[in-house]
């Protein structure tokens, strides 16, 4: 900013000027720092300086954009835009700067004194300075479904003062509604602009209405006439929808809240908070973490509460199927299970019944909904096959608050009973906490229930090498980690090195852990050697034969300590204390897109497949460069539209599971949750427990695709995608043939002839559809034909008879 230049200067002009010297963050440990002075404002005068609060895939930014586009080619002002974003996937945290003026815009810095404020993302006000850098008498745009009753609640004290002490005046539209009823869900940007065009006095009102409703037929022209008009209707509608609010002037003196007394980790409060607020270019250098290290679990106190709706559990109507659960991407409802004691102690808005199942007798049930994590994307409710759906869709704002006794009693009071039900079972798994909670991922993401159910079945002994993309995103990005860890203190161990070397920065891992274990092992039968006792001896017998058993290998580690810790201590002993976290079998797994799987990362990904070391490797395959935009990718499928397959694309899909069972010694499987929970299950299993490499690939639907139905339906299309024979479920299991079995399972049906309706359901194929009908149906006959083929080949390959 002006204030941080004219630091420098100041400095060179100064008696003893700093030599090496700091701008723009506080070094209070090298004490580096130039002070800054009064702030500057070198705007030109006249220049309308805009900023907007939106959140991530509500249409703001991409509105905003055209706004620029609009103003810039249609007028003679300038115009100038900077979009910034935190971390997370869509759903995130936006703002977007603009600036208008008659004169030229050299301002490359954000904007810190602003004429308009829209916030579209009403739980904003009490996250974020909203109204910070507001000049007198400017204009603030809230999107809520609040009343002026409701404001003197909802927004804090501070901002009530602000809008009063400063004349700001103040709007409000409830977008979200009105979005609702026109069929554009979430999208709200065309009536948040048109409150901008409306207010903002940039250009005539009149003018920049058929200017918006010109760039919306050039903007969604290729996502057909019903998206247009339902758009244009929007901005038609917004016209009235918007209210000024006639607030009291008694704001002006709006008394503080009590503080927050809530206790929280140094770590939270003190580093997580600020950044979160968007204050972390205020955190000095002593504040940060030289190691680099982000302690687990700390993603489950955002709570960001940016769902429209959230599910409301009827117990009447549920099964306790779990299946709700079982497809969650953020683990934001979970299934507890009350002995009598916690049930008598529950409070009386905690829904329980009696548990179903002869190993769950004298247990009540109960699920529980994590409304301020939870992103409302509906597919629990999707999924749940009970006759009268025991989830029904309802505002965030009529849970919350509900829900908040029953969360804190339930994580507090309630015990997790994790071994009543066998674990790799889809209801039994349910009942272990899920290590992996709370992500960045997109709402209905495709990638993160695969996750979230492996750090159920295996997440305390396990150690991921990530490679860069979207589950790096919404899995490792600072300040919070959504990987936990269980009542014991375990949980993954979580990693990420470049982008294409996953394979090998994991194979590296699992290197060290094979060297360390196996000094372990001489460790343990050299002392066996000694002179100890026969109870040791015989723990150190039990933990030597069952050291490659996942499950029994971590008690029977801790049995050779127990012992250990009643035994004479030696040099031996010490040493084998030193690696006691060795005695369990840890899994390793390198998780990574299929953008590095089958592209960037492919080299480094097959030779570690070709190693036949005991490592996992897991692609989540969403057949895109998602993390980047959108660009094809070789998992990208023939006929598929993508950014650098603008025409679709034209080559067939890399099959990477038939190159990986062509060494014999690999163990494959192509999964589908949607399609078959238990078949995922078994492919999770076999792969973890085979003593050899292993490649699981998942097929990840993601926003990238445009599923026509929304990401709520994520599930249901990776049931169709298997029904239509577009994606392929099969187990490639090599132990099979060591037994003179055939290795090749093949969980699926043929093809049931839906595959061209369920391309159709696809933004990603129905563009092409639209645009160039000819050449989308000859592209689309032949991913037909291929689909076909690819089912036939491995059906022929199953049936043949063991060797």
């Amino acid at each position: 900013t002006p204030q941080h230049v004219k630091a420098v200067f100041d400095n060179m002009l100064s008696r003893s000027p700093k030599n090496h010297f700091t701008v723009g963050i506080v070094d209070d440990l090298t004490n580096t720092s130039l002070s800054l002075g009064p702030d500057l404002d070198t705007v030109p005068a006249g220049t309308v300086q805009c900023k907007f609060y939106g959140l991530g895939a509500d249409g703001t930014v991409g509105a905003n954009k055209q706004a620029i586009k609009i103003i810039g080619d249609h007028t003679d002002l300038f115009a100038q835009g900077y979009f910034a974003y935190d971390s997370k996937k869509s759903g995130g945290f936006t703002v977007s700067h603009l600036r208008f003026g008659k004169k030229p815009i050299q301002s490359s810095y954000l904007i810190t004194h602003v004429d308009y404020v829209a916030c579209h993302k009403a739980s904003y006000v009490r996250q974020y300075d909203i109204l910070d850098g507001l000049r007198e008498g400017g204009a603030f745009v809230l999107n809520s479904s609040w009343s002026l009753k409701d404001m003197e609640k909802e927004l804090p004290p501070a901002m009530r003062r602000i809008i009063a002490r400063k004349k700001i005046k103040f709007y409000n539209v409830d977008a979200v509604k009105l979005a609702t009823d026109l069929g554009l869900g979430g999208r709200i940007n065309m009536i948040m602009q048109t409150a901008f065009f409306k207010l903002a006095n940039v250009l005539p009102f009149k003018e920049a209405v058929d200017m918006l409703k010109a760039s919306i037929r050039d903007a969604y022209g290729d996502k057909g006439d019903k998206v247009v008009n339902m758009n244009i209707s929007a901005v038609e509608k917004a016209m009235d929808a918007l209210q000024e609010v006639k607030y009291p002037a008694a704001w002006a003196d709006a008394p503080d809240e009590p503080e927050n007394t809530l206790e929280e980790p140094e770590y939270i409060s003190g580093y997580v908070r600020p950044i979160l607020a968007q204050r972390g270019d205020k955190l000095p250098v002593s504040a940060m973490f030289p190691d680099g290290v982000v302690p687990p679990g700390s993603s489950a106190y955002e709570k960001r509460g940016i769902a429209i709706d959230v599910p409301e559990w009827q117990p009447a109507s549920c099964i306790q199927c779990n299946q709700c659960a079982y497809v969650c991407p953020h683990a934001a409802i979970r299934p507890f299970l009350l002995s009598a004691e916690e049930s008598a102690g529950a409070p009386a808005s905690l829904s329980q019944v009696k548990a179903i199942g002869k190993e769950l007798d004298g247990l009540k049930f109960t699920m529980q909904i994590y409304a301020l994590d939870c992103q409302g994307c509906g597919s629990c409710a999707d999924v749940c096959p009970a006759k009268q759906k025991a989830l029904l869709m309802k505002p965030l704002e009529s849970q919350a608050v509900a829900q908040e006794a029953n969360l804190a009693y339930v994580r507090g009071h309630v015990s997790i009973k994790d071994g009543l039900l066998p674990r790799d079972q889809l209801k039994g798994s349910q009942f272990y906490q899920p290590l992996l909670e709370f992500s960045g991922a997109c709402a209905g993401c495709g990638e993160t229930p695969y996750v979230r159910l492996l750090t159920q079945m295996f997440g305390e002994r396990m150690t991921i090498a990530n490679a860069t993309g979207c589950s790096s995103i919404w899995g490792g990005s600072s300040p919070s980690n959504p990987y936990t860890v269980n009542k014991d203190g375990h949980g993954p161990a979580w990693g990420n090195s470049l982008f294409e070397d996953a394979a090998e920065f994991g194979f590296g891992i699992n290197m060290a852990y094979d060297l360390r274990r196996a000094r372990l092992v001489d460790l343990a039968q050299r002392l066996q050697k000694e002179k100890i006792p026969a109870t040791l001896h015989k723990a150190i017998d039990a933990w030597l034969a069952g050291r490659d058993d996942g499950a029994a290998s971590g008690p029977l580690g801790e049995a050779v300590l127990d012992e250990l810790a009643q035994s004479p201590s030696g040099d031996l002993a010490h040493e084998i204390w030193q690696l006691a976290d060795f005695f369990a079998k840890k899994s390793v797994w390198i998780f990574g897109g299929d953008g590095w799987a089958y592209d960037i990362g492919y080299g480094g990904l097959d030779h570690v497949l070709a190693s036949g070391e005991d490592i996992n490797v897991l692609v989540l395959d969403t057949e895109v460069y998602s993390n980047t935009g959108g660009q094809s990718s070789k998992a990208t499928p023939l006929g598929s539209v993508a950014k650098f397959a603008a025409s679709g694309k034209k080559t067939d899909k890399k099959d990477l599971g038939r190159m990986a069972m062509s060494y014999g010694y690999v163990y494959v499987a192509s999964v589908s949750m949607g399609a078959n929970k238990t078949q995922l299950i078994k492919a999770f299993k076999e792969a973890e427990a085979y003593k050899g490499p292993s490649l699981i690939i998942a097929y990840a639907p993601c926003i990238n695709q445009g599923l026509r139905k929304g990401m709520g339906k994520s599930i249901e299309e990776e049931k169709l995608a298997v029904e239509s024979g577009y994606w392929p479920l099969y187990r490639y299991n090599p132990e099979l043939a060591a037994k003179g079995e055939n290795p090749l399972q093949l969980d699926g049906k043929a093809p049931d002839g839906t595959l061209q309706s369920f391309l159709s359901g696809e933004n990603r194929y129905a563009q092409l559809e639209r645009s160039a009908p000819e050449e989308s149906r000859r592209l689309r006959a032949g991913l037909e034909k291929t689909c076909n083929a690819r089912y036939n080949l491995l059906k022929q390959l199953s049936e043949l008879p063991g060797k």
